[in-house]
């Protein structure tokens, strides 16, 4: 087993034009799988994992350099809240007071708006306990920060095991109602970040239903029987296979699947390397995008990312849940407290 100064390290990534510098922490395990993440807005910037002959590629997109980061528009790796994914007109009611934050995707509020938790920097407190490796990033986001009300305390804890594991557990309190919804939007490639497109990768998802969909990416509140659709990924297929049976699906999936069964959310497999994804989550829902955004990004070493050549799995309370009271409630309150936890298992086939 690593010792903790090896399953652990830091080093400088940058600094900030305020003169605050990025440190770049790398977790790693004894069979040589390794995550490496930023203080700013708890990046994940690389994961190299193993393929079935125990050989190791980078399978997340990111850059070299911490300008690129700062300018990135896909949220490439980053931390996301106080609130993932969409909040429609930016404005939500909390006991009748109405609260507006500016719009940043066209008229929506997109996860957490432009300074949302991906541009905070996180205090970082590394620990190795119990054959694990991993980092505890805190930030205490203050009232108003983003336009949401109330001081949010938040917790994102990294955590890598011998078993090829990477957890993510965020635990949040406030001292007023407030909003909270987190998720980390890493993408994958599991043929390396640097391969192409991923719409032959193989995906599963246990979801039955998933969320009905606006022409602006807003739920109607109304939720949609996969089966029959193009949405259905019950049993594992290609997603270039799902895209084909549904042209008017348009530039890809940006989509919310509804979980109802149990931790398991999905499975994502790339045949020619072996590499298997498996995503388990206390969360209700999972956002398959498959980076239909994407556009000549240049990467790190030199990569190219065009659209479809990444997809996220993102998991999640629903979008616009503070103005759909049906959905599952994201509003967390004095003397409540906010946890979720996700699993990305990573394994190979064949």
């Amino acid at each position: 087993m690593l010792s903790g100064s090896e399953a652990s390290r830091v080093t400088a990534f940058g600094t900030l034009s305020d003169g605050t510098p990025i440190e770049r922490h790398v977790l790693s395990n004894a069979s040589g799988m390794e995550v490496s993440f930023l203080t700013l807005g708890g990046i994940i910037t690389s994961v190299m994992a193993p393929d079935r002959h125990g050989n190791l590629s980078d399978v997340t997109p990111g850059f070299d350099r911490l300008e690129d980061y700062l300018a990135d528009p896909h949220f490439l790796g980053a931390l996301v809240g106080r609130y993932a994914n969409r909040i429609a007109g930016g404005r939500f009611v909390i006991d009748g007071e109405t609260f507006t934050i500016p719009p940043n995707a066209g008229p929506n509020l997109l996860h957490g708006g432009p300074s949302g938790f991906h541009r905070a920097v996180w205090r970082a407190e590394p620990f190795d306990q119990h054959g694990m490796t991993g980092v505890a990033l805190r930030y205490t986001s203050p009232p108003g920060e983003g336009g949401f009300p109330g001081t949010l305390d938040v917790t994102a804890t990294y955590s890598l095991t011998n078993a090829n594991e990477l957890s993510l557990d965020y635990v949040a309190h406030a001292d007023r109602p407030t909003p909270c919804n987190i998720t980390q939007h890493i993408y994958f490639n599991l043929a390396g970040h640097r391969s192409g497109s991923v719409l032959d990768h193989e995906l599963t998802i246990a979801a039955s239903e998933v969320l009905e969909l606006d022409d602006e990416q807003i739920p109607t509140g109304r939720t949609v029987p996969v089966a029959g659709t193009a949405f259905d990924f019950r049993h594992q297929h290609a997603i270039s296979e799902a895209m084909r049976s549904a042209p008017l699906l348009g530039a890809g999936f940006d989509h919310t699947f509804v979980l109802r069964d149990g931790a398991r959310a999905a499975r994502l497999v790339e045949l020619g390397s072996g590499r298997t994804l498996e995503v388990e989550t206390t969360e209700p829902g999972l956002q398959l995008y498959t980076g239909n955004h994407l556009s000549a990004v240049r990467g790190k070493g030199g990569a190219h990312y065009h659209p479809h050549d990444a997809l996220a799995l993102e998991t999640q309370h629903f979008p616009n849940s503070p103005n759909v009271p049906q959905f599952p409630d994201t509003i967390l309150r004095l003397g409540g407290e906010y946890r979720s936890r996700t699993v990305y298992r990573f394994g190979v086939s064949g």
